[in-house]
């Protein structure tokens, strides 16, 4: 039977091997973090994520391995990281390369790399088929090359696995076909064969337009708070016209795609991103945005000491445990850095201290706050809504409508 070695065992990675496992594949994971490894070997999962226990426990029946090395076999999928680099926001492919490159260390014939990682439209000719090319390999011979890029959600993933559309871009057809009939052991939806830079377009614009989206409901929010209308009534309104689809503004975008993957356009074609450029400067100034917000509101309520400040929420989104790129961490950053202090903050799914002032507790984190920020509409907050009925608020998601509540 062949062997499929996925390499990054992240928020990606770990589904898609448990669930190609749970569907009778042969799977090894592969990740460089050992503790990651040592985690899942001894039958703990690094993360949480609904249906996640009934596939990782259906895969170790069918004898699914993990190591931290990369092992010899037909099929790899790579769903590493891909940060951009600050600087000229530029794609940096350090992880999908180290990647190829222990895939290479241990080629003996011929095998087909996927790459699941987001990648900026010509990446892979810029980089992978450069670095095989370098090993005397030949392409379409020696190693098949072929981008499935990622489409799930955390707090969704497995039905996002099971039943969202896929598209695998591959040099050839034949080679597309027999990675297609591997996604198909677990996926639902249609799955669509293109070339290669296609499928590295289609992924990158897909995050690039609900980006854009969002920053246009973001800044819907300062010119209604301008002007003094409600932004949520314009909104509601306006999305009964059969073609509005106005999205809700909120206090940042996090995560590892939206608010990282347009970058790579920018970065890419400067001249020709303006309208994308602008999405992303009004989605990463909401923090500061939230901040003026909070300062305000506490010089109307004279409100002095900011430590009694609370920030309700640390994951990017609700009901989930991911913390990347959250607007909540880039608004402790921005107190700290303006205020020389760190913030009060609680967040249900956060089960380790990840940050100072991070309370465990939520009886305790409410005791100790004069005024709360909702940055997450968790659950756990809804659940418990009544709790803070006496707080002055500032709900940056629209889920509170006590008497003291200040919305975006």
């Amino acid at each position: 039977m062949s062997i499929v070695n996925v390499i990054g065992l992240g928020y990606i990675g770990l589904p898609t091997a448990l669930i190609l496992s749970s569907r009778g594949v042969r799977v090894v994971g592969t990740d460089c973090d050992n503790g990651k490894v040592d985690s899942l070997l001894n039958g703990k999962l690094t993360f949480e994520e609904r249906g996640l226990d009934e596939l990782y426990n259906k895969a170790l029946e069918n004898k699914i391995k993990f190591t931290d090395k990369v092992v010899k076999a037909d099929t790899y999928i790579i769903a590493v990281p891909t940060p951009y680099i600050k600087e000229n926001k530029k794609i940096d492919p350090k992880f999908v390369m180290v990647a190829i490159n222990d895939i290479l260390d241990v080629w003996e014939e011929e095998i087909t790399i996927v790459i699941e990682s987001t990648i900026s439209p010509g990446s892979i000719d810029k980089y992978v088929r450069h670095e095989i090319k370098k090993r005397g390999l030949i392409i379409g011979q020696d190693v098949h090359l072929v981008h499935a890029p990622e489409r799930i959600i955390p707090g969704n993933m497995i039905h996002e696995l099971e039943n969202n559309s896929r598209t695998i871009g591959a040099d050839d057809l034949g080679i597309a076909e027999k990675v297609k009939k591997i996604y198909s052991s677990f996926c639902k939806g249609e799955i669509v064969i293109t070339d290669i830079k296609t499928a590295e377009m289609s992924k990158i614009i897909e995050n690039t337009y609900r980006d854009v989206n969002i920053a246009f409901a973001n800044e819907l929010a300062k010119i209604c708070r301008y002007d003094d209308i409600d932004v949520y009534e314009v909104i509601r309104i306006a999305n009964k016209h059969p073609r509005v689809n106005i999205l809700q503004p909120g206090p940042g975008v996090g995560g590892h795609c939206i608010s990282v993957d347009p970058w790579f356009l920018i970065g890419d074609y400067t001249e020709l991103t303006n309208v994308i450029l602008a999405a992303r400067e009004t989605n990463d100034t909401m923090p500061k945005y939230v901040l003026d917000r909070i300062i305000d509101i506490m010089k109307d309520n004279k409100i002095k000491d900011m430590s009694r400040i609370g920030l309700y929420g640390l994951t990017y989104k609700e009901n989930v445990d991911d913390t990347r790129e959250s607007p909540t961490l880039q608004l402790l950053k921005l107190i700290e850095d303006n205020f020389g202090f760190r913030a009060k903050v609680y967040d249900p799914y956060v089960k380790n201290k990840i940050v100072e002032q991070q309370f465990m507790d939520f009886k305790h984190f409410i005791d100790e706050t004069d005024m709360l920020v909702i940055m997450v509409a968790h659950n756990h907050l809804k659940e418990n809504i009544n709790s803070i009925s006496e707080k002055i608020i500032l709900d940056t998601r629209n889920v509170c409508n006590h008497k003291n509540v200040y919305k975006l």
